[in-house]
């Protein structure tokens, strides 16, 4: 190998034999760190690696260029017919013929093998984390398993009161108020032959089965004794009691020397839920991976997942904490024979979708597409877990699950399987060992759903909705064809009711139940536990068999909901219903005759910018893509590039057609930059963005996601944010 300086002033290793140049760090974290366990040389390992690249990225590129020439295709229609009333059967068959629109196949099941449990069999809820992040990585991880008295004693879903206020120290009255909430939850998961839980004095295991001593001294059992499903410790003593629910399994832990059960009735400390099932370990919307550095702590953490021995140390109030993952769970069964359950939760690996290049790899001097190089350097790490040379494992069926986002119909997906199926090929994997999770957020994969199920029905093991993604798609495919309305008002159109029932319609016509996952999307107000308690709920009703929440707590409290409803009985209620028309989903969302006041207009602009400033300052700043983002109202949002996209998607509409002026925007994201940096002020790191407006490259970046937006590719955010933070990074000579 020779070593070479590129003119930018970044180390890189040639490779020879090959086209290939690496960035150092992640010819490094290759060389040195993923392939020595392998048994995969260096030199196949590159050879390969550029093989992939040369035969996928001229297909990737082709596939970019039809989204471009459809684009315009749909932008002229509109043009053309922008003084006539919308004509929906006659847009519709123009989108057949442009190829928009793909003939509809008949019906059929995906045919997917290998599918761990957590997918096929257990709905539950299911996390999303920048897997840049160790910590949250490794706290995504763990969350397989939460404690329900802590979700609960630490969120709003016990009212604060003078008596139960939250305070620095315990609180035994809201203490007394979590345990009749978990008491309750009890009666629900296994409701008693005799009594409630509320009464319970003792559990212990008599003759295989779970017994109980009401206050009265009744001996009693489960309705369903076949929810008792293990223990730990003594009969006649337990320190763990295991039941199963809905395929969901709960923990009594019973510790008469812990603070908690000492004062409870029967020395219950806690109830330990199943909560996070599965999590999807991000690199992209949620990163802010811009550079080979960036990429190469990706694929790092990615790697100390799949071995096994990732770990992360922090001071927290004074102590030094080291976080790594949770082993598993053992038990013995009814019978005192041992069993064990998964202490972690199923891992996905979420690539990043077709668009974007990055120059961690460049081949002929050329930036390589990143989902290509996603592809094959996630399942390169993952063979430490497929061929089962980790400390612990992932995927007990040899699969590896991938989710690819933002593809654009049938061919897309096709393109997406074809690259997986080289990558097994060049890994010496069987066919089908990596599964494909598809996003369907964007419009013309919607439309196109059961197509694109039915490219990916040999891998396919996960479908979803995501509003905010999707919305964005439908602002940008429709920019032409006049003003959209508030985003607030976007849930109430017809196109959405119909996007989230199709999803579930088509998803079930072609199989998916009992095989795959059928999602929805995320819970956006972290603090916010009530609300989601009281709302999220609507997900399981809708046929969703798991469903983005922000954080272990939300995973733990979510996962109540799939203890009163079972997901397989609602899936069962639609499968005969009328299933979602595709003309509601092609319905416009336009404000039309709708009047909307100045102040109207102008509180919308002023959630938009401010919710755009807030996301963008930390991104470019910092480089941070997911964080907690006050909003306008000081209330806390999950933001990454989708809530982006949407927001400046929104902005560029309204000033396409003129219904705001430039002017107006401006004015609004100065005021607003000043909200967002009174918002920072107490963080010492932070650089406002007020006054000096024109060197403010955050400030700048806000700008030229809302005036340019019409002009981006699918109105996605990625290209402006990545050149603006590389800018930032050389100009503070950090690269």
């Amino acid at each position: 190998m020779e070593s070479r300086i590129d003119t930018d002033g970044n180390s890189s290793i040639s490779i020879r034999g090959t086209r290939i140049n690496v960035c150092k760090p992640l010819y490094e974290l290759v060389t040195n760190e993923v392939l020595p366990d392998l048994g995969i040389s260096e030199s196949d390992f590159w050879r390969l690696l550029e093989e992939v690249i040369i035969e996928m990225a001229p297909k990737n590129n082709r596939l970019l260029l039809k989204r471009h020439q459809l684009q315009a295709e749909i932008n002229t229609w509109h043009q053309a017919h922008c003084d006539a009333p919308h004509d929906p059967e006659g847009y519709k068959n123009f989108l057949k013929k442009i190829g928009y629109l793909v003939p509809e196949g008949g019906d059929f099941s995906i045919t997917t093998k290998n599918v761990d449990d957590e997918i096929a069999k257990i709905a539950g809820p299911q996390l999303v984390v920048p897997v840049n992040n160790a910590r949250y990585a490794l706290n995504a991880a763990n969350a397989r398993w939460g404690s329900l008295y802590d979700a609960l004693y630490g969120s709003d879903i016990i009212p604060e009161s003078e008596a139960a206020d939250i305070g620095n120290k315990y609180n035994p009255k809201r203490g007394a108020e979590v345990i009749s909430f978990g008491r309750q939850l009890l009666d629900e998961i296994a409701p008693l032959v005799f009594g409630t839980h509320v009464d319970v004095t003792r559990y212990f295991v008599d003759e295989s089965n779970l017994a109980v001593v009401l206050l009265d001294g009744t001996v009693t059992g489960l309705v369903q004794p076949e929810k008792f499903v293990g223990y730990n410790g003594r009969d006649g003593a337990p320190s763990e009691i295991l039941l199963c629910n809905h395929n969901l399994h709960a923990i009594l832990q019973i510790d008469r020397n812990h603070p908690i059960g000492a004062i409870d009735v029967a020395n219950i400390k806690d109830i330990v839920l199943e909560s996070a099932v599965t999590t999807i370990q991000d690199c992209e919307d949620s990163v802010a991976a811009v550079d080979g550095e960036d990429k190469s702590k990706v694929y790092s953490n990615w790697l100390g997942l799949m071995r096994g021995d990732l770990s992360e140390s922090f001071v927290k109030d004074g102590t030094k904490i080291t976080r790594q993952l949770n082993p598993d769970r053992k038990f013995l069964d009814p019978l005192g024979q041992p069993i064990t359950l998964p202490g972690r939760s199923m891992l996905l690996v979420r690539n990043v979708g077709h668009l974007m290049t990055t120059d961690a790899v460049l081949v002929s001097g050329q930036e390589v597409p990143e989902g290509i190089l996603d592809a094959v350097i996630t399942a390169t790490i993952a063979l430490y877990d497929l061929k089962q040379i980790n400390n612990m494992r992932n995927s007990r069926c040899n699969s590896m699950y991938i989710v690819k986002p933002k593809m654009h119909g049938p061919e897309e997906v096709a393109f997406a399987c074809g690259l997986f199926a080289k990558v097994e090929d060049v890994l010496g994997l069987a066919r089908h060992t990596l599964k494909i999770g598809i996003m369907d957020e964007e419009r013309r994969t919607t439309a196109n759903l059961k197509e694109c199920i039915r490219v990916a029905k040999d891998r396919l093991f996960f479908i979803n909705t995501g509003f905010l993604d999707r919305t964005g798609d439908e602002i940008h495919t429709s920019m032409e064809a006049g003003v959209m309305v508030r985003k607030a008002d976007m849930r109430l159109q017809k196109w959405m009711t119909a996007y989230e029932d199709w999803n579930v319609d088509v998803g079930l016509a072609c199989g998916l139940q009992g095989v795959a996952q059928i999602g929805k999307g995320m819970w956006p107000k972290p603090d916010l536990m009530r609300e989601m308690l009281d709302t999220k709920i609507q997900h399981i009703e809708a046929g969703a068999s798991t469903a983005w929440v922000p954080s272990p707590t939300a995973a733990t409290l979510h996962a109540m909901h799939y203890h009163k409803i079972l997901v397989r009985d609602r899936q069962d209620s639609f499968k005969h219903r009328r299933s979602a028309s595709l003309d509601d989903i092609l319905t416009i969302p336009l404000v039309g005759d709708q009047e909307l006041s100045e102040e109207d207009i102008q509180t919308e602009l002023d959630n938009n910018c401010q919710g755009i400033l807030g996301y963008v300052v930390r991104w470019v700043n910092v480089g941070i893509g997911c964080s907690k983002v006050p909003d306008i109202d000081g209330v806390g949002l999950m933001e990454d590039r989708a809530t982006l996209r949407i927001s400046s998607q929104h902005i560029a509409n309204w000033l396409r057609h003129n219904f705001v002026g430039r002017k107006r925007v401006l004015e609004t994201l100065k005021r607003m930059a000043a909200v967002v940096d009174q918002q920072n002020a107490d963080d010492s790191l932070y650089e406002p963005m007020a006054p000096d407006y024109d060197n403010s490259i955050a400030f700048q970046t806000a700008c030229e996601l809302v005036f340019s937006g019409v002009q981006h590719p699918s109105g996605y955010t990625e290209p402006v944010l990545h050149r603006r933070r590389i800018e930032l990074k050389a100009n503070a000579g950090l690269v």
